[in-house]
């Protein structure tokens, strides 16, 4: 028991402590990112709960319904929720590249504890499998749909652009891998590409992320220095 929930857990504190580390302004307060994480994890429950009537009810099922809806919208407008009504306004979230952090953490909360149940339904030699594939993958959904957040948030205009893209992509992300997982014979053969274009736009989206905090701290300085010099 104690080896599937290490397993569980591990990947996505690695991946966590990747994006956390990547801050090159003042790391996140630890309290609010964990309570991101927690929250995320709690979302694992009512999502479930929905996606198990849709199910029985034969509401919502199909080949561009279940990956695209059932799934991933459904999952990616709850972790945009959380971070839109807790986070996107808290005083914490305070440069462009916090949305990368605080993305990735609800969404890892979320991963972390999907891993652990489907561990201990299926046996702790898909670890690696698991790792590689589903929480890496809501890790980027979360990364990308942080970055919009963050760009919406820190931008003089064209919000409402942004805050909608941090939705839209995430959730037409997240269904193209169900797609591929649940409808294709030969998935691996697609996923592995599609994996390897998500990271780079991931890590793309983190390097702009990075590039946006240092202007938005250039220009907060350049602001404050008359102040400061008494000028």
């Amino acid at each position: 028991m104690l080896g599937i929930v290490t397993a569980g857990i591990a990947p996505g504190l690695a991946l966590l402590s990747y994006f956390y580390l990547k801050d090159q302004y003042g790391s996140e307060p630890f309290s609010i990112v964990f309570k991101t994480f927690i929250s995320g994890a709690l979302l694992v429950f009512p999502i479930m709960f929905i996606q198990y009537v849709l199910d029985k009810e034969n509401v919502m099922q199909g080949l561009f319904y279940e990956p695209f809806i059932t799934m991933g919208l459904l999952e990616e407008f709850f972790k945009w929720f959380i971070l839109f009504y807790t986070i996107y306004q808290h005083v914490s979230f305070d440069e462009p590249y916090d949305g990368i952090v605080y993305g990735a953490s609800v969404s890892l909360g979320f991963a972390t504890v999907e891993n652990i149940f489907y561990l201990f339904a299926n046996g702790l030699e898909y670890a690696v499998g698991r790792a590689l594939l589903p929480v890496s993958s809501h890790a980027l959904f979360g990364v990308i749909m942080g970055y919009y957040l963050g760009k919406g948030k820190f931008s003089l205009e064209s919000k409402w652009k942004w805050l909608w893209l941090s939705l839209v992509v995430p959730v037409m992300l997240h269904g193209s891998y169900n797609y591929i997982l649940i409808t294709l014979e030969d998935w691996l053969n697609l996923m592995i590409p599609f994996m390897i274009f998500l990271w780079y736009v991931g890590l793309k989206k983190v390097k702009k992320a990075r590039l946006m905090s240092t202007k938005h701290f250039e220009d907060n300085l350049l602001f404050e220095k008359p102040f400061i010099s008494g000028k």
